[in-house]
């Protein structure tokens, strides 16, 4: 008898005609049970049903238990313990240099220095460290035309007083520097303010961007800062010192706005260094008002000693100003080892006269001898302090010199 077409479709190869007929009638039982699995489900669905309407129970009494979960909150920390457990989150809108502010730790990065891996300084504050006044203080401020200006307190409460960093204790020999012209190149000034001990104080330049926020940085590192006030030298314009320049030539009324520009750039002023001012300083009609309005607001006015100023000693005591020469310009030639020569010569001058005052520029090169200079001054006997030191010891008032008292 032959094969039917459908065993010889589904017989596997190898396999006798009895396997192949089993096979075939295998492929055919999906069909048949098929039909009767409609009708089983219909019966069990009928049946499940039955026991639900029976019992209300649709596991058709099928043994349970049951059991309550209960949301309870963890209990809250006391509010101490939790600020000292968790600092303050960082909200996603602050930028890198607002957390380092807010956290008071001063992150020098060198200009050029992108990479991850490339080398930064990270100066953390040490909790014994002198902490200077907050600035601006609302008793010494008042309203100008361009800006909040410092004022004379009542009780003739000075700001030179109130935002100056106070001489920490000890003995021996005093050296008091500043360095100026901060303010305009970001890696300099934050270069200075991070590299430098706090006690050398620091003159920022009226025409930098950001000056609230410098001022700011530079006074949480423990800086006391002043303000530059450009001045007409004997060049200009060929040297020109800016925009807002008091000039001789300009009436006292002009030149007292510009002086009022300046000292409202930033809060927490001691006082003004000039910014040249050889040809300005010489004449008496046009610096008499100004350094009377520097002395009305409780300021002190550095000569940084880069130019002769025959006329300004008179005018300072005149004005009842407090004012101080530098003796030395650490960095009047511009070399390392000129640099390095004229800190020698500070140092033996301290040595002498018991208290020294210098100034400086804002260049790299100058901030990496300062720096180096200073890392063991201590050690040698000599000790670092704020120029206010020359401005409110009362043997130098008004005669421009730095001597000690």
């Amino acid at each position: 008898m032959s094969e039917s077409a459908d065993d010889i479709l589904t017989k596997p190869l190898g396999v006798g005609a009895k396997a192949g007929a089993k096979a075939g009638l295998l492929g055919r039982l999906p069909r048949l049970t098929a039909a009767h699995a409609v009708g089983g489900a219909g019966l069990a669905l009928a049946l499940l049903a039955g026991g639900v309407a029976l019992t209300g129970d649709p596991r058709g009494g099928e043994p349970r238990a049951g059991a309550v979960i209960e949301r309870r909150e963890p209990a809250a920390a006391p509010p101490q313990q939790v600020a000292e457990a968790a600092p303050k989150a960082a909200s996603p809108s602050q930028s890198a240099q607002e957390i380092e502010q807010a956290s008071g730790v001063s992150v020098f990065r060198p200009a050029g220095t992108t990479a991850p891996d490339a080398p930064v300084i990270i100066r953390v504050p040490n909790a014994s460290q002198i902490r200077l006044n907050p600035a601006p203080d609302p008793r010494l401020t008042e309203r100008g035309r361009n800006g909040p200006l410092p004022k004379l307190g009542e009780g003739k409460l000075r700001p030179l007083d109130v935002y100056a960093r106070p001489e920490e204790p000890g003995q021996g020999p005093r050296i008091a520097i500043l360095v100026s012209g901060l303010g305009i190149g970001q890696a300099a000034t934050l270069g200075a303010i991070a590299r430098l001990p706090a006690a050398v104080s620091l003159a920022l330049s009226p025409y930098g961007s950001d000056l609230e926020k410098t001022a700011a940085r530079a006074r949480e590192a423990g800086h006391e800062i002043l303000v530059q006030l450009p001045m007409e030298p004997f060049d200009y314009p060929d040297s020109d010192p800016g925009p807002q320049t008091l000039l001789t030539g300009s009436r006292p009324a002009e030149n007292l706005d510009r002086t009022s520009w300046a000292l409202s750039r930033f809060p927490g002023i001691v006082g003004v260094v000039n910014l040249m001012g050889a040809k300005f300083s010489g004449e008496a009609g046009a610096l008499d008002p100004v350094l009377k309005e520097i002395a009305g607001r409780g300021l002190g006015f550095v000569d940084d000693g880069t130019v002769q100023r025959p006329l300004v000693a008179a005018a300072a005591g005149k004005a009842k100003l407090p004012a101080a020469r530098a003796d030395v310009v650490i960095d009047a030639t511009a070399r390392p080892d000129a640099i390095d020569a004229e800190l020698t010569r500070l140092e033996a001058l301290a040595r002498q006269k018991g208290f020294v005052l210098a100034s400086a520029g804002a260049a790299q090169l100058t901030i990496d001898r300062l720096s180096r200079w200073t890392r063991d001054l201590e050690a040698r006997g000599v000790r670092l302090v704020p120029v206010s030191v020359a401005l409110r010891q009362e043997p130098s008032l008004g005669k421009l010199s730095s001597a000690a008292p």
